[in-house]
């Protein structure tokens, strides 16, 4: 009974020793490198274990932290946000842009239907003055 008990607790200690080696990050490990602890306990399994723990591992780190995106709210995400104003900004734009195409349509309906061969001198003097008030408004 007493040899089952020894050997259930050599091989506790082994796997349990084995598993902490692997699931710690290489940059926490003390003494030499996660790979030179994997063989050391696997060459001397409960000498391995037992300096493993007492020199080895690091002090004072709980369970290793969990590297899972979770989701984020949207107004938590910076990139939600960013996309967000770049969408904003181009719709602004589009619409600007819009607006301008609809005054200069409205503009050139204007000289093409309201021009007659007599009236042509007030109408270039009219349509410099628009032209002027448009050219200032592409500006800003």
């Amino acid at each position: 009974m007493l040899r089952v008990v020894v050997t259930v607790a050599v091989l506790v200690v082994f796997v349990y020793g084995l598993v902490d080696v692997i699931r710690t990050d290489s940059r926490l490990t003390k003494g030499i490198s996660k790979p030179a602890w994997i063989v050391v306990q696997i060459v001397l399994p409960v000498i391995g274990a037992i300096l493993w723990f007492l020199i080895g591992r690091p002090r004072g780190t709980g369970p290793a932290p969990s590297r899972y995106s979770h989701p984020v709210a949207p107004d938590d995400d910076p990139e939600f946000l960013r996309n967000l104003e770049i969408r904003r900004r181009n719709q602004a734009e589009a619409d600007r842009l819009k607006k301008l195409k609809d005054e200069l349509n409205a503009k050139e309906r204007k000289l093409d239907g309201g021009e007659t061969p007599s009236n042509g001198g007030s109408g270039d003097a009219h349509g410099s003055g628009d032209a002027g008030t448009q050219g200032t408004d592409e500006v800003k």
